[in-house]
């Protein structure tokens, strides 16, 4: 949902809801980096900020979350250009990038960077560290759960014993991140990590929570590639942790590759994240008008 904004620094407010496919239960809590993708495009294409130029910047306020986001979209006389050459994997076909750069992520919803003030917290005998970037998250190593970290989404969305024991972790770390019925709840969400095979930083799965991402979460990769950069999370010792500033981590995931570039400063509390950015892709798919009965709206 879209909406001019009355904040002083954003053009646009982005307000996220994320619906059940299986129970009539809708989630306000998180943001979803993935469809900002098509936010700056869609508010050039409705008015609510006008083509400039070759390229139009487009300031994002995540209403949901408070970050603030800077998307970068190409606007050859003054119309959105969607046709291109930027391909993202698990995505078909190639298109215009989008560029998004991400801010103030830290701590959205749970107000801080660590929630439970430890790297590492152990629940159910499986150590995670709960981290609140972009996307509040229980991160764990594979083979704490008997997996490799390289099994395809399928096969995990498949293995009940995996999420029965998933769940249960991931309950327990929310509450103790602050998060209330955390049961009921899309956040946190859930990852795991593993050694790269195939040349990237590290392997990564993500938990929606209840199945497995088929690619990668944009909110997700900046929270992962944040542990990863952290000195003394789940990550140390199975991620190739990067010393560059800015820093470019390419995550692996169950249909390819996904890179984040991360600016940032370590700290005595963890990392100072000042951005991180990445390129994806939209498309203008349909146009048309939702009728809602009045009576939705009278109690």
């Amino acid at each position: 949902m879209l909406s001019r904004s009355e904040d002083d620094w954003a053009d646009v407010d982005y307000f996220f809801a994320q619906v059940s496919v299986d129970d009539r239960t809708v989630d306000f809590k998180p943001t979803c980096g993935n469809i900002l993708s098509g936010v700056g495009p869609a508010a050039i294409e409705m008015g609510l900020i006008p083509a400039d130029g070759a390229q139009t910047t487009v300031n994002i306020r995540a209403v949901n979350t408070g970050a603030r986001v800077v998307a970068t979209v190409r606007t050859p006389d003054g119309q959105v250009r969607y046709d291109g050459d930027a391909a993202i994997d698990g995505v078909p076909g190639t298109a215009a990038p989008v560029n998004l750069q991400f801010m103030d992520t830290i701590g959205g919803a749970t107000g801080a960077f660590l929630p439970t003030g430890n790297l590492i917290d152990t629940f159910d005998g499986v150590d995670v560290t709960c981290m609140d970037v972009a996307m509040p998250m229980v991160i764990a190593k594979a083979e704490s759960f008997g997996l490799t970290g390289y099994e395809s989404s399928e096969a995990l969305n498949e293995n009940v014993e995996f999420f029965e024991a998933m769940e249960a972790v991931r309950i327990k770390a929310g509450e103790a991140m602050g998060i209330t019925e955390v049961a009921k709840s899309v956040t946190p969400k859930f990852g795991l990590l593993a050694p790269a095979q195939e040349g990237g930083t590290v392997a990564t799965r993500y938990f929606m929570p209840w199945k497995t991402h088929p690619t990668m979460a944009v909110t997700g990769a900046q929270c992962l590639a944040s542990c990863v950069l952290t000195p003394g999370t789940v990550a140390d010792g199975i991620a190739a942790r990067s010393n560059d500033r800015p820093a470019t981590l390419t995550l692996e995931h169950a249909s390819g590759q996904i890179d984040v570039l991360v600016d940032y400063e370590l700290t005595s509390e963890g990392i100072d994240l000042r951005s991180a950015g990445l390129v994806r892709t939209a498309r203008l798919l349909a146009r048309g008008d939702v009728f809602i009965p009045g009576s939705v709206w009278t109690p």
